[in-house]
């Protein structure tokens, strides 16, 4: 035993094995050694169909297309072996090819080798019409169908990790998931195709044998036409049997592996609870057969205990569903009554910097003996975003609220609701990115994060909505998305003092010098907040701390002007800026101002720190200039990037924010020097 396991782990025995295989197609067997082979033959596809049933998913079971190969390959080798022996020792009888075959021969089919055949025939139809061609076909839609998918995958997994609903790691293992599902169902397909062609040549050797065998037994052994026929008949009829019923137990266990769905339960079990959960079709199937066991003629006995035990079924299912879910209830003390109980400081609650309020039918969401994963990808959310932004997001207070709709949520900010949704549980969102190419049946909706046209769908349209483009989520997707998007748009107002405090405590345990020049009175905390706040404003990240600070401690010795810093810190992480919005490429395609319009606004805004007055119409024209011209770059696949001097590069970011949606604004002097830039159109007024 030790040896065989030495040689499997050491992968000898998979060749080996495959060696003994092929022997078997030129070297005579003795018929102890066939019968060895064929009971091998039949507990490999006992145990192969054993292990289809109790799989939870069918990349459980990712070697399932090589063992189709090798188990192929076997009864191809056992029936030249067998062929051999039956027409070399028919003659002398039915032991002459091993006792497997003999029993085959004569318990099975009672030696009767009429019967034998037309049994035969019926498995072959069986195996190869039914079984066989109806696997085939789903292996093939299922290959199509998981290849069509993988775009619309694909962006499932990039939507969930620029959410952070799941983090780099997860996303890779869903990628390789997904690619081993793709390979998978390919295999599967072309596997198929070894057991519809394992049943034809099983079909053909039989026929061969039993006419080649009446030859030989008449020619040369003088053997009479009812005696040959009997004795090679029936010793081919147990061998196309012993080789037959194991294909068949192989074609049943591929169709099964290929027609289940992916849930995480045995294909027993997941028959059990889909048949077995509804008492009232058990009721009424027993109510059928009852009837049926009054009709006179019947097999009344049968069709009464059948219905007897369906009726009880049904009882005991609908007992079950009727008792009462328990949960165990903390008892708390008797609360003391108002008159008795003075007021104190306890009663005065803080408000919570983020809140999410949910309607009663998502409580499930965030309940995790209900399977709720709500909670666990808000902290994924949490995490990538104080990781990207350079500080702890505060924790999120989930409750729930009574006076919003059943499915409905709210986000709130400082008490304050900066969003609200309404879902449908036990559906999932298909979003429209714009590549939509197909109709998919559904409720309308709108994605409540982003705007984008969606349909609420039933979870099995998942892989045709994803095979037309769209991008599925679900429901605690949906509201882990939307609450990603508020922390995006609100990162400057979850930044408090106490952060502030523990980004600089930080700063102080990597550089203590540094860190010490933070904390003096040379440089207010105060000042240090209103900067970061600014940054992130601008959806500047501020993990790079330690730059920051080196700047502030230069720069604020000359002022300590909020905004001045600010200008001064945007140019120390210029080379940072510049690589988010327009990535690593050597060139920036840009736009920028007229020179005269530029004149304009900076006689207006550039000494009057953007508070300086701009004409209505003037103002109008340049908003309409910039959101076309952005408009453009956005088709054109780009970041609109607008480049500007450094004295109005504020105050023109403060006129776009609200006009002009997804513009970023760039100093000249922000641009690190070894980029170059491109301008793709200029602005005028």
């Amino acid at each position: 035993m030790n040896l065989i396991q030495r040689m499997v782990g050491a992968g000898v025995g998979i060749p080996l094995m495959l060696m003994l295989m092929l022997s078997m197609l030129i070297l005579p067997l003795p018929p102890l050694l066939l019968d060895l082979l064929f009971t091998f033959n039949i507990s490999l596809a006992v145990v192969v169909l054993l292990v289809a049933l109790y799989i939870k998913r069918p990349l459980d079971f990712a070697a399932f297309p090589t063992v189709i190969l090798v188990a192929t390959l076997l009864r191809l080798g056992l029936n030249v072996a067998s062929t051999r022996i039956v027409l070399l020792e028919g003659h002398a009888g039915g032991d002459a090819a091993g006792q497997v075959i003999k029993a085959f021969g004569d318990f099975v089919v009672g030696g009767d080798y009429a019967v034998g055949l037309v049994v035969f025939v019926i498995l072959v139809l069986i195996n190869f019409v039914v079984i066989t061609k109806g696997a085939g076909r789903i292996a093939e839609v299922s290959a199509r169908f998981t290849l069509d998918a993988l775009p619309g995958k694909q962006m499932a997994i990039d939507a969930d990790l620029n959410a952070g609903v799941i983090d780099q790691d997860q996303a890779r293992e869903r990628r390789e998931y997904m690619s081993r599902e793709a390979d998978f169902y390919g295999a599967m397909d072309g596997a198929s195709k070894f057991v519809r062609g394992d049943t034809i040549a099983g079909v053909l050797i039989t026929f061969i044998n039993i006419l080649g065998g009446f030859a030989i037994g008449m020619l040369q052994h003088d053997l009479t036409g009812a005696e040959a026929a009997r004795n090679y008949t029936l010793l081919t009829i147990g061998d196309g049997l012993a080789a037959q019923i194991p294909a068949l137990l192989l074609s049943t266990a591929t169709a099964m592996v290929i027609a289940r769905d992916s849930t995480e339960q045995s294909i027993g079990n997941e028959i059990l609870v889909q048949l077995g959960s509804n008492p009232a079709v058990l009721w009424i199937a027993s109510g059928i057969i009852g009837l049926i066991a009054l009709i006179p003629g019947m097999p009344n006995f049968a069709f009464f205990v059948l219905s007897v035990a369906l009726g009880t079924a049904a009882y005991l299912v609908g007992r079950k569903a009727e008792q009462p879910q328990v949960d165990e209830v903390e008892v708390a003390p008797e609360p003391v009554s108002s008159e008795e109980a003075d007021v104190s400081w306890d009663d005065v609650a803080l408000v919570d910097v983020l809140g999410l309020e949910i309607g009663y039918r998502l409580i499930p969401l965030v309940d995790k003996e209900q399977g709720g994963e709500l909670m666990s990808r808000i902290r994924g959310v949490r995490r990538k975003f104080s990781q990207e932004l350079g500080f702890l997001i505060p924790s999120v207070h989930i409750r729930d609220n009574l006076d919003l709709a059943p499915a409905a949520y709210k986000l709130t900010l400082h008490g304050v609701e900066v969003g609200e949704g309404e879902v449908l549980p036990g559906r999932e969102m298909a979003i429209n990115p714009g590549t939509v190419y197909g109709h998919l049946d559904g409720v309308a909706t709108v994605d409540p994060a982003y705007g984008l046209e969606a349909l609420w769908i039933d979870p099995e349209q998942r892989e045709q909505a994803q095979t037309l483009g769209f991008t599925v989520v679900d429901v605690g997707t949906v509201i882990a998305t939307h609450f990603s998007r508020i922390i995006q748009d609100h990162a400057q107002e979850l930044l408090g003092r106490e952060e502030v405090t523990r980004l600089l405590e930080k700063l102080k345990e990597a550089a203590p010098s540094l860190g010490e020049s933070m904390s003096s009175e040379s440089m207010p905390q105060s000042v240090v907040h209103k900067v970061l706040r600014n940054l992130l404003e601008e959806r500047v990240p501020i993990r790079d701390i330690r730059t920051i600070a080196e700047i502030l401690a230069e720069v604020g010795q000359q002022s300590q002007d909020a905004d001045a810093l600010t200008a001064a810190v945007r140019v120390g992480l210029g080379r940072a800026i510049v690589q988010q919005l327009c990535g690593t490429h050597e060139e920036i395609a840009v736009l920028t101002l007229e020179p005269q319009l530029e004149r304009i606004l900076l006689n207006s805004w550039g000494t009057a720190q953007g508070s300086g007055f701009l004409e209505p119409a003037l103002a109008e024209q340049l908003r309409d200039g910039l959101a076309a011209a952005s408009e453009q770059q956005s088709l054109q696949g780009t970041t609109p990037v607008l480049l500007v001097p450094p004295e109005i590069r504020k105050a023109i970011a403060n006129f776009v924010k609200h006009t002009v949606a997804g513009l970023s604004v760039l100093a000249y002097s922000e641009l690190p020097p070894q980029r170059q830039i491109k301008v793709v159109a200029t602005v005028g007024g």
